[in-house]
């Protein structure tokens, strides 16, 4: 999206408001699953037998779609667990007035669901403001983010020209930077891979590919928080080809607010098609590398 975009968008001092908006409902959604996990885990799937979704996902977005509906009415919807394709334009219950203040909320209520089941410590609630059509690559971006670690009890954080920080356990703010790498070949690269079984063959073959190229591979199984490591210096990049707008959302502006970088493949949009994320010193060439294997995973 172009700097016109900024037109209609919420004001700096709004956007602060907004930000702890965010804030504050990922960390209560974040407290509610890890504290009900034990008694909330029956699982049902959704695409494949491996992509699961738990009591808990479900309950998780009701908690974070009351709060934003009752402080923002006139905001769009866009959760994970939503039915049909996810987006809700109309009225909340008890309003008239259709939602038209050209802004969505997009949620993701446990990301990283497979890792809440095992208890790994690797799973977020996320929650972002964006302006534009989150269904449309290249049509939207986020304004505000809240990236909340769930296990850790740390909240990742950024408002658009606001910086990038995270919240710890005592309340403090502390700013987040991305690297400085400037080699791939000495770079640790975080990625991840779908639940169709066949596409993940073939994202493993196209990560055979390109692991040579860098200084190993992480897989941590969370999309949102894969972002924000890349945000704070943890990993110097991180690509995936199959993920959603709630994965990205909350994670981009972290990320970019950071300085770094958020890209599809071969000069798209980030997108489900694919996302590269990266600190600036090695966008390029791991953009390449990613280019060249991209294709393997898009054509069976």
């Amino acid at each position: 999206m172009t700097a016109a975009t900024d037109r209609g968008l919420p004001s700096a001092e709004e956007l602060r408001a907004l930000e702890e908006l965010a804030i504050d409902v990922a960390a209560e959604a974040a407290r509610f699953v890890v504290e009900r996990r034990a008694a909330e885990l029956q699982v049902t799937t959704k695409s494949s037998d491996v992509d699961i979704v738990t009591v808990m996902d479900s309950r998780s977005q009701e908690l974070i779609a009351a709060r934003l509906r009752a402080a923002r009415p006139r905001d769009a919807f866009f959760g994970e667990e939503e039915a049909a394709d996810g987006r809700t334009d109309q009225a909340p219950p008890g309003t008239t007035e259709p939602a038209g203040s050209g802004l969505t909320w997009v949620v993701d209520p446990i990301d990283g669901t497979v890792n809440y089941l095992y208890g790994f410590p690797q799973y977020a609630v996320s929650v972002a403001l964006v302006q534009g059509d989150p269904t449309v690559p290249g049509e939207w971006r986020p304004v505000v983010g809240a990236v909340a670690d769930a296990v850790a009890g740390r909240v990742h954080h950024a408002r658009l020209r606001g910086g990038a920080w995270t919240r710890t356990v005592d309340g403090a703010d502390e700013p987040v930077h991305v690297s400085d790498a400037t080699d791939l070949a000495t770079s640790l690269v975080g990625t991840g891979f779908g639940y169709d079984a066949a596409k993940r063959g073939r994202q493993a073959r196209a990560l055979a590919e390109l692991i040579p190229h860098v200084r190993d591979i992480r897989r941590g199984g969370s999309a949102a928080l894969d972002l924000c490591h890349v945000a704070a210096g943890r990993l110097d990049g991180y690509y995936e080809m199959g993920i959603n707008p709630w994965d990205m959302a909350g994670g981009w502006i972290v990320l970019t607010e950071a300085g770094g970088t958020c890209t599809g493949a071969q000069g798209e949009p980030p997108s489900s098609d694919c996302v590269i994320a990266a600190a600036p010193g090695i966008a390029e060439a791991l953009t390449r590398a990613v280019d060249s294997v991209v294709d393997l995973v898009r054509h069976p």
